[in-house]
């Protein structure tokens, strides 16, 4: 069977969201991307603990969160994987989820001392990329 790679998240210790929050926010940041896409196999609950240096508790209630939320699915078994994606939102719950992901935007240039400024440019060009993907 082959090994799955790591994901590519980090946890910011200065960040005042909790880890857990940290990494389902990195987790749907990169499926919403495209960066993981459907089908992607997760590391396991224990392998990503150790790669992030983590209470495997911490991973796995994240995971449940996840798929919960219709980002993963689980194949009794076999491991986490991406979701195939899913039907379209409510404006409300769109509305929801944009709020809470432009919060989690503010907090980690809050704690990265970010200027605003350059945040924003940064911000413009990535959405630039969605733009060009959908046109």
């Amino acid at each position: 069977m082959a090994r799955t790679q790591a994901l590519p998240i980090q946890i910011a210790t200065g960040d005042p969201r909790p880890i857990g929050k940290q990494i389902v926010d990195a987790v749907r940041l990169r499926i919403a991307t495209g960066e993981l896409q459907p089908g992607a196999q997760l590391p396991s609950v224990r392998g990503l603990a150790q790669q992030l240096t983590v209470n495997p508790n911490t991973v796995a209630k994240a995971y449940a969160e996840l798929t919960a939320e219709g980002w993963l699915e689980s194949r009794q078994g076999v491991g986490l994987y991406v979701a195939p994606p899913r039907q379209r939102l409510s404006e409300d719950e769109r509305d929801r989820r944009m709020d809470e992901a432009i919060q989690t935007f503010v907090h980690e240039v809050a704690a990265l001392d970010y200027p605003p400024e350059r945040a924003m440019g940064r911000l413009d060009k990535a959405l630039a990329v969605l733009t060009r993907k959908s046109a």
